[in-house]
């Protein structure tokens, strides 16, 4: 438990050049590169920390501005995803997640009831913070477990079943690449239902501007460069910044708009090298077999209309939080994590900026009612763990990541009702997921490896 804890004390850009580094060696990539790819993904850390940090400083006060000046106060406090993982690792169930969430990845690739190889290992806190709290909650260690075992079953499904759409949709760089973190995967019911609904919608079904198309519309004016002026400036005149200020936090806006593109792209760059090579070894040791490197979603974060989208929200769901019936959560520190509502929700909206907002808002809309609801279990939690975490005068408090996901909300909601009646109903789907997706994933196989002979025989016949 020690040494789990103290590897995850390291922090995500020193965890992952680790990783890397020897996930390289293992896949017999030299020294040399296997090191430079763990220090491109580790300085992508880096780079994305500051950049959210730059984010959350400037951002952050503007939000609480407009809180006092609107008078949009609620009882639960959002004190960000942070405060979440602190909780999730500060736990007998959190920590051991890591290496049972491994062995729980590897028994499902041998089973072929996933093949993402997950080495996202910093974001196995989800596993954790629902293992956490339902273990906290029932008083159970075993129930616990249950919670992290069900959690990463349903991320791996999920990962594999939008992988060809992150792949189409992000292009050739994420190939054989997946996405297996709980907080995005929940956001893809959302993603297909809300879209399906869009298209019933006279005039908006109609709607197509993607980043680039509204770029070639406007020009300049849809450049992601000038939308983050125009929508920093914006909020600061909603906080009433002075003139200088305004300006300021357009600047600021304006920068993390340009800046997180490029600073994913370190992430690519790290780990092509990577993908390539257990590509080879996959395609040359498991014939019959094909599997996806499970990684970060700081991959694609750095879309345009991901980050416009994600900005957008921000004025938008504080007013609404406010007026919702029933609701007690008002989002504050975790708004300048909002980037991360959207890698999954791009690929079935096609990057189209109007569906992927309004896909966006109802997940979030959900996202605060079932923060509220898991509010009193996560301010519990936060109490036994850490108090401090708590806030001075708070007495509720909870998160967008990872309080506010669909994942969080129906695993914690059913293994902790009645003693076997929401645990069971909870696993018998896992189950169902599970053999659908093996079923899958042997039918693509089979229609692979039949692609691959007919190839060998019209070589032949060239030959």
């Amino acid at each position: 438990m020690n040494f789990i804890r103290d590897f995850m004390s390291l922090g995500a850009s020193v965890m992952m050049l680790i990783i890397f580094l020897v996930f390289g060696l293992l896949l017999k990539i030299s020294f040399g590169k296997a090191l430079k790819s763990g220090l491109l993904i580790g300085v992508g850390f880096v780079g994305l920390s500051t950049i959210t940090q730059l984010l959350a400083d400037n951002l952050g006060p503007a939000v609480n501005a407009m809180v006092k000046i609107y008078n949009l106060h609620l009882y639960t406090l959002d004190i960000g995803w942070p405060a979440a993982s602190t909780i999730a690792y500060g736990t007998e169930i959190g920590a051991i997640t890591i290496p049972l969430g491994i062995g729980i990845n590897v028994l499902m690739i041998f089973t072929k009831t996933t093949r993402t190889l997950n080495v996202d290992l910093w974001n196995y806190w989800h596993f954790a913070f629902v293992g956490s709290i339902v273990a906290i909650a029932t008083d159970s260690f075993f129930k616990g477990i249950f919670g992290v075992v069900i959690t990463t079953i349903m991320t791996l499904i999920g990962a594999d079943f939008s992988q060809k759409k992150v792949e189409s949709f992000y292009g050739s760089d994420l190939k054989g690449i997946s996405l297996p973190n709980a907080f995005c995967v929940g956001f893809i019911p959302f993603a297909i239902i809300v879209n399906k609904l869009i298209d019933y919608l006279p005039k908006i079904n109609k709607l197509d501007f993607d980043a680039d198309k509204l770029q070639q519309k406007i020009g300049i004016f849809g450049d992601p460069i000038f939308l983050g002026v125009v929508i920093g400036s914006l909020l600061g005149i909603l906080a009433r910044y002075p003139l200088a200020k305004v300006l300021q936090l357009g600047m600021v806006l304006s920068a993390v708009m340009v800046l997180i593109p490029k600073v994913t792209q370190l992430f690519i760059d790290g780990l092509l090298p990577m993908s390539t090579r257990a590509e080879e070894i996959i395609s040359h040791k498991f014939k019959k077999r094909s599997f996806n490197i499970g990684m970060t979603a700081a991959l694609v974060i750095g879309h345009p209309t991901t980050i416009v989208c994600s900005l957008i929200l921000v004025p938008i769901i504080l007013f609404l939080s406010v007026i919702m019936p029933g609701n007690e959560f008002l989002p504050l520190a975790s708004l300048s994590g909002l980037i991360y509502l959207f890698p999954m929700i791009l690929p079935y909206t096609n990057g189209n900026i109007v569906r992927s907002f309004i896909v966006g808002l109802v997940a979030l809309l959900f996202g605060i009612v079932s923060a509220t609801s898991i509010a009193p279990i996560f301010t519990e939690a936060a109490n036994i763990v850490q108090s401090t975490l708590i806030p001075v005068g708070t007495s509720s408090v909870a998160s967008i990541d990872f309080a506010a996901s669909l994942i969080t909300f129906v695993i914690y909601h059913l293994t902790t009702y009645g003693s076997l009646i929401g645990p069971a109903v909870i696993a018998f789907l896992a189950l169902v997921l599970m053999l659908k997706n093996r079923k899958r994933i042997i039918e693509e196989n089979n229609e692979a490896l039949s692609m691959r002979k007919n190839s060998d025989c019209i070589s032949i016949k060239d030959d």
